[in-house]
């Protein structure tokens, strides 16, 4: 790719000190006029110190700011001196909240949707609101700037030429394993975010449908504690029970090999299933895994199964 040149970019003077530098630069940004329209604008995720000049500008020159949580949001605005009306915007009154925007963007206004940290509508709402005001031709657009997404991509040191961020899992067991079925298949590093406090049992159930791959523990990303954890997904696990890590958590997966699977690879994963759960949920964790039929997994388990009480006979 090309290096990035904006031509609009506000030139300043080399011999200057940066700090004066990025004032000319910021001065600048913000005398400019903004168009009526809604700008979705990236928030840091934790060092405040990654926030851009032209997220600066456009707040503080924003009609009005929509966010998740006025009172979080409160506290950054305050950090850099911006005193813009501040109002929120959820899953909870989003269908409320919605035409009030649409209203306030055909008077001509500029508004600007923030999220608690991090890009805007990246597992959190807004789609829905961006839809509809470039229906309506409002004018709609982004600025870009952090996100533990592609923080965490860039730092793991797994494939990145393709990768599929899936958000939260569910919270329940059952859900959050079919879930993960339907992505063992994707040949692609898997990106999801996680509680602290359910890291252990989502690791549990990769370890189970996943199996022995290559993953990253990512958590309290751009902020002073930063880690990211590598190894296996077992080993990922018994560091999260020896450990209790805390903080917002990252979980990266690398993609399973391609191909067809060999019934030795096919009969060893069963074999460590066995260990811990019954014929049935040995061969439908391993069916799962490998996307082989149900049926070859079941005999090939029951087969195991049988030999094993064999030997325990003998």
């Amino acid at each position: 790719m090309e290096p990035a040149v904006d031509n609009d970019a506000p030139p300043t003077d080399p011999t200057l000190p940066l700090n004066e530098r990025v004032s000319s630069v910021l001065r600048q940004l913000a005398a400019r006029p903004l168009a009526a329209g809604l700008y979705t604008v990236a928030t840091p995720i934790g060092n405040l110190g990654d926030i851009t000049l032209r997220a600066l500008a456009t707040l503080e020159k924003a009609d009005c700011i929509y966010c998740e949580d006025t009172r979080h949001s409160r506290t950054l605005l305050q950090h850099f001196g911006i005193n813009r009306p501040l109002r929120p915007y959820h899953e909870h009154n989003a269908e409320k909240e919605r035409p009030r925007i649409l209203a306030e963007l055909a008077q001509g206004k500029v508004i600007a949707l923030i999220s608690d940290a991090g890009t805007p509508l990246i597992s959190d709402p807004g789609y829905k609101l961006v839809r509809e005001a470039a229906a309506a031709g409002h004018f709609v657009t982004s600025l870009p700037g952090a996100s533990a997404v592609t923080t965490a991509l860039a730092l793991a040191g797994l494939p990145t030429d393709a990768f599929l961020f899936a958000g939260f899992l569910p919270p329940r067991m059952a859900a959050r394993k079919a879930r993960l079925a339907e992505l063992a298949h994707v040949p692609a590093t898997l990106v999801l975010f996680e509680a602290p406090q359910r890291l252990q049992e989502t690791l549990e159930d990769l370890c189970t449908v996943m199996g022995a791959r290559e993953a990253v523990v990512a958590r309290e990303l751009s902020k002073l504690h930063e880690e990211a954890r590598r190894g296996t997904l077992a080993e990922l696990l018994d560091w999260s029970k020896a450990s209790t890590p805390r903080g917002e958590m990252v979980i990266l997966v690398a993609p399973g090999a391609q191909g067809v699977a060999s019934d030795e690879d096919i009969a060893a994963r069963i074999t460590q299933l066995l260990d811990e759960m019954s014929v049935r949920d040995a061969a439908k964790a391993a069916a799962e895994s490998f996307g082989i039929p149900k049926g070859r997994a079941y005999d090939m388990a029951l087969r195991l199964k049988q030999a094993t009480r064999v030997r325990d006979d003998d």
